[in-house]
């Protein structure tokens, strides 16, 4: 079980890293495109017009299936930023059970987002609603991916609190997988 939940992180932090390659290069070409458009008028030739339309709005989407399908992967890596100024201060004994009680927090607060997205991306589904900018793109597309890595979220939290609970992590700076 514990391999098979490390390569479901894993592969969530892979599918968050293409997204981010995806949008630079659709960046890259744009503003290639751009620059030969350029070149061209400027030589007095016509424009070959390589602007896609709706880019902006598809870097988004990509954008937000990039953090969401990677928010498990960086909780299980320590990724995530964690201010400790109180933790530090505690005794061991004292900063695992704040470190429980964070992560019950933190997975209360995913569970109902988690819940919410679901619901939205059904009324969306439901209502067949489009995106509002150059290229219609059904939203629930975007919003299921969202779904899928709060899910991702909600399976690491309850994993982390479990291993907390248990003695199996001393505190979240240790629950890095080790490979």
């Amino acid at each position: 079980m514990r391999r098979f939940l490390d390569s479901m992180y894993r592969f969530g932090g892979y599918i968050s890293a293409l997204q981010l390659v995806v949008i630079m290069t659709m960046v890259v070409l744009q503003v290639l495109g751009r620059l030969l458009d350029a070149a061209l008028l400027g030589l007095g030739m016509d424009s070959l017009g390589l602007q896609v339309p709706g880019l902006a709005e598809l870097a988004g989407f990509l954008l937000l299936g990039a953090t969401f399908t990677g928010l498990a992967y960086t909780l299980t890596v320590g990724g995530h930023i964690r201010v400790d100024l109180l933790h530090r201060t505690l005794p061991a004994s004292a900063q695992r059970v704040l470190d429980i009680l964070v992560t019950a927090i933190a997975l209360a607060i995913t569970g109902y987002g988690t819940w919410f997205s679901v619901l939205l991306a059904y009324d969306s589904y439901d209502f067949g609603d489009l995106s509002i900018g150059m290229v219609p793109v059904p939203l629930w597309l975007p919003q299921a991916v969202m779904v899928v890595g709060l899910a991702w979220l909600l399976i690491a939290l309850l994993d982390v609190l479990i291993g907390l609970i248990t003695g199996r992590l001393a505190h979240l700076k240790d629950e890095a997988p080790q490979e």
